[in-house]
């Protein structure tokens, strides 16, 4: 006798479901009213891993941890009006730390069962923490780059105070205290460069570096950084690769891990710098913080020192993170790295376990280009300018103090000047006057910035001397000031740099006879 109609559509809608229920690709469980698993597509299977065996009658809680297993207690209790769903972590015991899984659970219409439905959304989590984290950072980056602004005002009226004073006749016991200032207003200085190192906002110079040659030209100074305890070791590929990097940049970054290198072995121990290449044919990594296909030089810095605890491990690159805050350390050395290397279209990690040494792994982008010749000795500066026929400087600056402090610079080296405390008063000033000698301008102004007065005034005199100064960094103005045939003049300055500058801006024909 024929099986009645109603009955073979519902074996064919069952045989269906269970088709596309075994097809799912995300984790589904059939549940029975107590919670437990009636079937299981091959995806659990997949996301539960191998150390727990899919089986009928296995309680659903057994999928996850143990503290979020109450949790899904109370959602399988109200799914029937509606609950929200879980985020949890598995039970398996291999899976990553911050593995992450988001469930839910709906009623079938008989039997009472329940669709467990199971989404592995680590990589989400790990988007959104990075995506966190990355904001965060842009965020302190320009507060590094507001301080400092602010930070190389303070300093260069410092430092500039402290040269007045010194060549005022001070007796012997009074320069040594100014020396102390000025040691501490230069530490300062190092210290807002590393801010910037972080915020990525240096104007870099890269040149194409033979990478091993740069290494074996630093590693002298390296081995006297490390001690008589620290043996310093070199495994430099052959033949050597090139890079285009800033060299100063990249000698910063390799002092930097050497320092840190040196505290993790304060009773001794080797200290390694290998270089290497690797060719990347996929993405390695998730997001921006990932490395691209392309053909890298690998530097790798290892040492055989304390290892670093997991805890700290995720916060290494963090600005202002420091293990030593009782001995000076700002947080700022390995955030600088990060910067460098991140500004030179490269990638970093690191590895290292408690008594296990440390390794720093650097990927920089390969070139094929012949190494730039190495540069020619710095010719001595050149002499103050003397003063220029024709009229007097213009100086703008906002900073009452530094206003005068430059001034002062100015009119000691015979210099006419026409002071201003901001762009439009200097405007006012040269409307029916001649041609100045040239105009020194800080850039970061109220009303109109520094960039925008050498610009206006150039369309009234092309070839007037301009010199702009400023607490931010190059990299973070409006514009490339070389270009347009500026000279720039970074915060803080002594009185001897600005004389310098002044004097390349003027040009031959102000120099002295």
């Amino acid at each position: 006798m024929a099986r009645p109609r109603f009955l073979r559509r519902a074996d064919a809608a069952e045989a269906a479901f269970m088709h596309l229920f075994a097809a799912a690709p995300d984790g589904m469980a059939l549940l029975d009213p107590a919670g437990d698993i009636i079937a299981a597509n091959p995806a659990l299977g997949r996301l539960a891993g191998p150390t727990l065996t899919m089986r009928s009658g296995l309680p659903a809680a057994q999928l996850l941890a143990p503290a979020d297993r109450p949790g899904l207690a109370l959602m399988l209790a109200t799914a029937r009006s509606g609950a929200v769903p879980l985020r949890a972590a598995p039970a398996d015991p291999t899976a990553p730390a911050d593995a992450v899984w988001s469930l839910t659970a709906e009623p079938l219409p008989a039997g009472g069962r329940l669709l467990l439905r199971v989404l592995d959304r680590t990589a989400d989590c790990r988007a959104e923490a990075r995506q966190a984290a990355g904001a965060r950072l842009e965020t302190i980056g320009r507060l590094a780059g507001g301080i400092a602004h602010d930070f190389n005002n303070l300093l260069t009226a410092i430092l500039g105070g402290a040269e007045a004073m010194r060549s005022g006749g001070l007796p012997p016991a009074a320069l040594a205290e100014l020396a102390g200032i000025e040691d501490a207003a230069r530490r300062g200085a190092a210290l807002v460069v590393q801010l910037l190192a972080f915020a990525r906002q240096q104007r870099l110079q890269p040149r194409i570096l033979d990478v091993n040659r740069a290494i074996g030209d630093l590693a002298p100074l390296l081995g006297r950084l490390l001690g008589d305890g620290v043996r310093l070791e070199l495994a430099l590929e052959e033949p050597g690769r090139r890079i285009r990097v800033d060299p100063t940049q990249f000698d910063q970054v390799l002092l930097n891990l050497t320092v840190n290198a040196r505290e993790a072995m304060p009773d001794g121990g080797t200290l390694t710098i290998a270089t290497g290449h690797a060719l990347v044919l996929r993405p390695d990594g998730e997001g921006t913080t990932g490395l691209p296909p392309g053909r890298y030089v690998v530097l790798e810095v290892s040492d055989t020192g304390c290892g670093i605890p997991p805890e700290v491990l995720p916060r290494l690159f963090e600005p202002f993170f420091t293990t030593r805050p009782d001995q000076g350390g700002t947080g700022l050395g390995l955030a600088t790295v990060q910067g460098i290397i991140a500004q030179s279209g490269g990638h970093i990690a690191v590895e290292g376990r408690p008594g296990g040494g440390t390794r720093f792994r650097i990927h920089l982008p390969r070139q094929d280009a012949p190494a730039d010749p190495l540069p020619a000795p710095k010719a001595p500066p050149p002499r103050p300018a003397a003063p220029a026929a024709g009229g007097r400087l213009v100086l703008v600056e906002d900073e009452a103090p530094l206003r005068r402090l430059a001034e002062r610079i100015l009119d000691r080296a015979g210099h006419a000047v026409l002071a201003a405390d901001c762009a439009e008063s200097a405007l006012a000033a040269l409307e029916a006057a001649p041609r100045p000698a040239g105009l020194i301008s800080d850039v970061a102004m109220p009303g109109m910035d520094g960039v925008a007065l050498a610009r206006l005034l150039r369309r009234r005199w092309p070839d007037l001397p301009v010199v702009l100064v400023s607490g931010y960094a190059e990299a973070a103005l409006p514009a490339d000031l070389t270009e347009e045939g500026y000279h720039f003049l970074a915060k803080p300055y002594a009185p001897t740099q600005l004389l310098e500058t002044l004097g390349q801006a003027l040009g031959p024909a102000a120099a002295p006879v």
